[in-house]
């Protein structure tokens, strides 16, 4: 049961130097902190909860694009302020049997590069960042309806609706400077444990899952600041049609809320409650190799990043 997972980084938030032009770049290195965390909530990844026959080893090998604007308290002084933000992700997983129930675990390593520009007063500033981000490690299981099965097994099953859960887990391996306001790194662990409902019907599948993301502290944030982080809700839904085995299209929604930060225990006004909306193409190309194809957008944002964003993954798998 094992999938791609490619989690695109949630807004991080940020205290206001003093000054114009100190204000601008951090807003503007605001931008590009996106790819390090990983829009963490925005991400929409279908079938994560679906059965897989055990002893699969799945390498994948993506690329993500993401451009837009971001969205900031309103009293703020900072206009105009987007960015392009470019991700390359190699990841590897498996699945195995877990008490008599389909398992998986999987581990990618992004590394990303982008810019980002904004006004202030008329000034016009631009800002680029590039290198590794956190590693992000997922461990899922079948609780029901999704026994472990070998190949020719499960090849052979009927599908049936399945309910289960899984523990992504962000390590602090990115790049980071204490020096720097926003790094491509967060320097703090985060986890979100999650529960994915899996109904089939007919060609359809539809799916709803929750999680909810929780995040220790940064103790050597920016200046020695300690930064803090309330948890973040994130929602999922999908619509699957497969028109033929590894040949589906999967329409996506995903709501989030939450997260505000805290620097040195004084709240900031950067709360999220976002939705996005999004496709998934899956493409065979001969039994061990696929393609998937990603899009997705803002459908309402109130801070935070309203970006567009596309994506191309290869997958190979062996057994």
């Amino acid at each position: 049961m094992v999938r791609p997972f490619w989690e695109g980084p949630m807004m991080p938030s940020f205290r206001i130097a003093r000054g114009p032009v100190a204000t601008l770049r951090v807003a503007l290195l605001l931008c590009l902190g996106l790819a390090g965390a990983g829009a963490r909530a925005q991400e929409m990844e279908p079938r994560a909860f679906s059965p897989s026959p055990v002893g699969a080893n799945f390498l994948v090998l993506g690329y993500g694009y993401q451009w837009g604007s971001i969205l900031f308290d309103p009293t703020l002084p900072v206009t105009d302020t987007t960015a392009q933000v470019h991700t390359l992700t190699a990841g590897y997983g498996r699945t195995f049997d877990l008490l008599g129930s389909s398992a998986s675990f999987a581990v990618a390593v992004p590394y990303a590069w982008g810019k980002a520009e904004g006004n202030l007063a008329d000034q016009a500033q631009e800002i680029s960042r590039s290198g590794p981000c956190d590693m992000r490690l997922r461990l899922a299981a079948n609780l029901l309806g999704g026994p472990a099965l070998s190949p020719r097994e499960f090849a052979t099953r009927t599908p049936a609706t399945t309910l289960g859960a899984s523990l992504l887990v962000i390590a602090p391996t990115g790049q980071y400077d204490p020096a720097r306001m926003i790094n491509l790194g967060m320097h703090r662990w985060a986890a979100k444990p999650e529960l994915g409902l899996s109904h089939p019907a007919g060609p359809w599948t539809l799916e709803l899952t929750g999680g909810v993301w929780f995040f220790a502290p940064n103790l050597d944030y920016y200046q020695g600041q300690r930064r803090a982080q309330d948890p973040l809700l994130s929602v999922q839904g999908h619509a699957c049609y497969t028109f033929r085995p590894r040949l589906w299209l999967a329409l996506s929604s995903t709501y989030y809320a939450g997260g505000r930060v805290f620097l040195d225990g004084e709240p900031s006004d950067t709360r999220q409650a976002n939705s996005r909306a999004g496709l998934t193409l899956a493409l065979p190309m001969g039994p061990q190799h696929s393609l998937k194809l990603t899009w997705s957008a803002g459908a309402s944002t109130r801070v935070g990043q309203d970006f567009n964003s596309v994506g191309v993954a290869y997958q190979y798998l062996w057994f």
